[in-house]
């Protein structure tokens, strides 16, 4: 069982290596649910971590139709992530329509090359799962990550299980999405899958002591200003004990 933590700082990938983790996946803006870190942060993380390091190849939250800028942006982010030997990059390009773009990520895989490539969620806004699912086996993408289409990998469980059994080890079926300490037993019994993906955060609360109650840095979403979600460590062990001591 291979259990991939994903965190927005070199703290937490350092977190999830000494929970137990088996790989990271960095990411910026997880309020807007991933989108590419900062190199310093990359190759900070490289530095410091001896599990997989991925890294998602996302330049904006939204919808993942890019414009030929944002297919630049694309490119040379995974350039640079190839040279600061990352393990792997998550991608993910959707037509209009909603399909796979076969032609962008066939020349995203082969840019990235030799990193292992994932399909990020944008899989779970395809409009046919299966065939989505066989695309991305004929572009030979390493592992697609997957809700089942739906908010939580609870609620997609029964379409997860049934994209292991068409998968038939072709590609890695990653669940993500909603999995904590409490469920991922009940999800990988349920499913039948190898590999587990989760973000392991608890809430950190700031240690300023002037708060300036009247000014807010971000836009129309309102998180707290004097607390965020960080990587925690005990939650990581708490999964990776739960999965592998049959807990």
């Amino acid at each position: 069982m291979k259990i991939e933590i994903c965190v927005d700082s070199v703290a937490g990938a350092v977190a999830a290596e000494r929970g137990g983790a088996d790989r990271v996946e960095l990411c910026d803006n997880l309020l807007e649910g991933g989108t590419t870190p900062s190199l310093g942060c990359i190759r900070l993380a490289r530095q410091h971590l001896r599990i997989g390091l991925q890294v998602i190849i996302r330049p904006r939250g939204g919808d993942f139709l890019y414009d030929d800028y944002e297919m630049q942006v694309i490119r040379e982010d995974i350039r640079l992530c190839k040279e600061a030997k990352a393990d792997g990059v998550v991608i993910g390009c959707l037509t209009a329509e909603g399909d796979i773009d076969q032609a962008r990520t066939r020349d995203l895989i082969e840019l990235a090359r030799p990193m292992n490539v994932t399909f990020h969620r944008a899989f779970d806004m395809c409009r046919d799962a299966k065939k989505g699912l066989e695309d991305l086996v004929a572009l030979g993408v390493d592992r697609v990550l997957t809700s089942g289409q739906d908010d939580s990998c609870l609620e997609g469980m029964e379409l997860i299980a049934a994209l292991e059994r068409q998968a038939g080890g072709r590609i890695i079926v990653m669940p993500g999405g909603g999995i904590t300490p409490r469920n991922v037993s009940r999800i990988v019994a349920g499913t039948g899958v190898r590999e587990v993906h989760l973000s392991a955060r608890v809430s950190v609360e700031s240690r300023m002591t002037h708060r300036n109650s009247h000014c807010f840095m971000g836009g129309t979403m309102r998180p707290p200003e004097f607390s965020w979600k960080a990587t925690d460590e005990s939650v990581v062990r708490d999964v990776v004990e739960r999965l592998r001591r049959g807990g």
